[in-house]
């Protein structure tokens, strides 16, 4: 019997331009003496079957990784739903077995160790098509669990309607929230400014 994540495909959403990080590119940016992409990859991997990176420009600089990076197809540096879309394209080519995508964004390293387990939960209790994560009452639509035979649908949100935020496209299926919550704090704090390394620091000899 095929488990949840063996059916289920993490994806690593690095394809942002990092223009609060002053042009960086947040996935090398580094925390605790390790870029932010590979706290990200050490808390998603273990939940998943495997990991693909969504990012634009050389891939080369993911070589270390030994892991496949999936450009958007769709110009223009159009989001996070582009990315998904182009997630989603590659599993359907590549892992047609995985019947879920799970997306994390590259710069929230302290990713919840049961991520996964709890969307598939909410997807079994609540008959969901779509899961997002929530955290001290403010929704992560970038952090959520989607459906590969959703891809015709976004495709056509996104290529032909020109469907660009991410609400705007889930609020039309039929979408679930996970909140995690935690007492050292926030488990989706964004690195997203220089001025976010410290606290950053803090949450992590928190042991967040």
């Amino acid at each position: 019997m095929t488990t949840m994540a063996e059916a289920t495909l993490g994806v690593i959403l690095a394809g942002g331009q990092g223009r609060r990080m002053e042009g960086a590119d947040k996935a090398f940016v580094r925390l605790a003496e390790r870029p932010l992409f590979d706290h990200v990859l050490s808390r998603l991997a273990p939940q998943v079957d495997a990991v693909i990176v969504n990012a634009n420009g050389d891939p080369a600089r993911f070589a270390d990784y030994d892991l496949p990076v999936v450009a958007d197809t769709v110009d223009g540096f159009a989001g996070p739903l582009a990315g998904v879309l182009a997630a989603m394209e590659w599993a359907a080519a590549h892992r047609p077995a995985c019947r879920y995508l799970v997306t994390a964004a590259t710069d929230a390293p302290f990713l919840p160790r049961d991520l996964v387990a709890q969307f598939h939960r909410v997807v079994a209790d609540l008959g969901a098509e779509l899961v997002c994560a929530s955290s001290d009452g403010r929704a992560h639509p970038v952090c959520g669990l989607w459906p590969v035979d959703l891809l015709d649908d976004l495709r056509h949100a996104v290529v032909d309607k020109g469907v660009r935020k991410v609400d705007l496209w889930t609020m039309r299926h039929r979408l679930a929230y996970v909140a995690f919550d935690d007492d050292r704090g926030d488990p989706f704090f964004n690195v997203n400014r220089p001025t976010d390394l410290g606290p950053a620091e803090e949450l992590f000899a928190a042991g967040l």
